[in-house]
């Protein structure tokens, strides 16, 4: 029997509800149909699971470290959620290519500008790539974070499911005249998009974006997308 998001995503989600109180009321605006990246935080190996049964019907892929590949059961449910290797410490261009065709598929995308792991739910500094990939494939970005599940462990010695919340933010493009721009610029649009992230936060969980202002807003452009 060949596992697919479909067949695996229903009883992870039953498990996970044993595991955690997880208030999933944001799932509700995010559109059913792509293409479109979701650009979120990254805290732990909690965000995958969460993140694909949740997200269910909705035709949601991702990148994942090639490592990930390397255990037969990370193997076997990342296969099923379609996900897409990423070399890290490298432009991947085969990475970028497979994901430029999923958004052309009517796919969303996962992608979290930090690259890796937070651990403690502070942010990180955000790479550039998932400014490539919205330049050139002119999809929106909707901002989407996960928190409070980094105290999965604390709450378990304490005996209590930890709490964990879900918020979505405002869709936007990315105003910029080409899809190569210089690399202070990709920075800039990279930490707009950051910004959006951190918003969405406790202040307590912004990292390296705890200004609140809204000066970044110049580099983008919301938009109305429909729900269903």
């Amino acid at each position: 029997m060949i596992l697919t998001a479909a067949r695996i995503n229903p009883p992870i989600k039953a498990i996970l509800r044993t595991m955690l109180h997880i208030d999933d009321a944001a799932v509700a605006a995010i559109p059913m149909h792509g293409p479109l990246i979701l650009a979120t935080n990254h805290i732990n190996w909690l965000d995958a699971p969460v993140g694909f049964s949740y997200l269910h019907p909705r035709q949601v892929t991702a990148f994942a470290k090639t490592e990930t590949w390397d255990k037969f059961l990370m193997r076997t449910l990342f296969n099923a959620w379609e996900a897409i290797p990423i070399t890290r410490g490298q432009v991947d261009f085969t990475a970028f290519r497979k994901a430029e065709e999923a958004l052309q598929a009517g796919k969303m995308i996962a992608v979290a500008p930090e690259g890796t792991r937070s651990r403690d739910g502070k942010l990180n500094q955000g790479q550039a790539g998932i400014i490539y990939l919205a330049l050139r494939t002119g999809v929106p970005i909707l901002p989407f974070v996960l928190y409070g599940h980094e105290l999965l462990g604390e709450s378990y010695r304490r005996y209590q499911r930890p709490r964990m919340m879900m918020k979505a933010g405002r869709p936007f493009r990315l105003l910029h005249p080409n899809t190569n721009p210089d690399r202070a610029t990709r920075q800039e649009l990279t930490d707009a998009v950051m910004y959006e992230i951190a918003n969405l936060l406790p202040e307590q969980y912004r990292g390296k974006y705890q200004a609140t202002n809204t000066s970044h807003r110049c580099h983008l452009d919301f938009v109305d997308l429909p729900i269903r």
